[in-house]
């Protein structure tokens, strides 16, 4: 019985680790920006990592599908299994401190694939860490399925492979697209919310200062609120999260007005975003305007999308003598929309038809 038990955590926990790593490994510049999330200042305040946040996720994902090919062929199950340890201890941390203080909404533990709540994200740890712990006590139970020559091509082979993998997403596009963005879905449609939809529950809460003290009031205590008391702020609480749709902070936003109503009904429109001037790569800097002629000639609308300052955009524009208008979006739907800086996105009355990454523009269908 013992034997069983543990022959199954293995292939649990070594067929969890490999799904989980090559989803993210489809999209590791996403899980970039959730790494640079958790290592920001409101969160565990270590913004000296953000710069390497993309190697820092590259070497996470490629470990985890690693160390689950390992674990399934039994490949040096000692170390395979302490790495295991490790680095589950380190992700029980994690999402127990985004789930207790609420900071980090989604771990992105799938990617886009699937997303889990803060506590749904942790107990999947906990989980985890009860069959590898088991692994851990039963570790003499782990025997490799080949000979050493086998198993370390197996292990380099697929090492290689992960890292291949890595380089073309990251300089291409992800192979599989989970985001609301994809090619073929329909921007307006994304921020539709049905009829029948939950509403968000939501308590007003108000901040005095009571002797020197900020201390929080629910409009039930608004009248034992004590005299002297100073208003400091107020502000909502979310009791229950009602629907929230796909999309829902996409604007196209020009010397203050919203125009996606507008462009999004163009029948031929190439967006290219780019969702910060001042860090996007030179080399695609460099072919917008090249492209914009392209595409202009074939009767496509041109805009650029970008979460830049009017000053940054007028310098960028200047330098690559770019002849097509900017509009604003923040930079956490541009980054959701595409994740190289820039891309190119050609839609069609609000329908996602191709989008590409600035190394493979050649590849646009006018």
């Amino acid at each position: 019985m013992k034997n069983i038990i543990t022959q199954f955590s293995r292939i649990f926990v070594g067929i969890l680790f490999i799904i989980s790593g090559l989803i993210k490994l489809n999209d590791p510049v996403g899980f970039s920006y959730k790494l640079a999330e958790y290592f920001s200042e409101p969160v565990l305040n270590m913004p000296f990592f953000i710069p390497f946040s993309l190697a820092i996720a590259l070497i996470v994902v490629i470990l985890e599908v690693i160390l689950g090919v390992m674990l399934l062929i039994g490949f040096k199950s000692k170390w395979t299994i302490w790495f295991l340890l490790l680095i589950i201890i380190m992700f029980s941390f994690l999402t127990f401190y985004s789930a207790y203080f609420d900071v980090v909404k989604d771990c992105g533990c799938f990617g886009d694939a699937l997303h889990l709540t803060p506590w749904q994200s942790f107990t999947k740890d906990i989980v985890l860490f009860f069959f590898i712990m088991i692994l851990f006590i039963n570790m003499k139970l782990i025997h490799p399925l080949f000979s050493n020559k086998i198993q370390n091509s197996l292990a380099l082979t697929s090492l290689f492979l992960c890292c291949f993998m890595g380089y073309w997403v990251v300089n291409h596009l992800p192979l599989k697209d989970f985001r609301a963005y994809k090619v073929g879905n329909n921007i307006q449609k994304g921020m539709e919310i049905p009829e029948d939809a939950p509403k968000s529950v939501v308590e007003m809460i108000f901040i005095y200062k009571v002797n020197g003290v900020d201390k929080e009031f629910t409009e039930k205590d608004l009248a034992n609120i004590p005299e002297g008391a100073t208003f400091v702020d107020r502000k909502d609480k979310v009791i229950t999260e009602g629907y929230v749709p796909p999309i829902h902070d996409f604007v196209m936003e020009k010397d203050g007005s919203d125009y996606k109503d507008e462009l999004l009904q163009e029948p031929k429109l190439l967006m290219i975003v780019a969702y910060n001037l001042a860090e996007a790569n030179e080399k695609g800097l460099a072919k917008m305007e090249q492209i914009n002629k392209k595409a202009s000639a074939k009767g496509y609308k041109v805009i650029g999308m970008t979460a830049s300052t009017p000053d940054e955009i007028a310098a960028i524009r200047k330098q690559y003598g770019i002849n097509f208008d900017f509009y604003f979006c923040d930079a956490i739907p541009l980054k959701t929309i595409e994740r190289a800086n820039p891309s190119f996105v050609i839609l069609e009355k609000g329908t996602v038809k191709q989008k590409v990454h600035y190394n493979d523009t050649e590849d646009l269908i006018f």
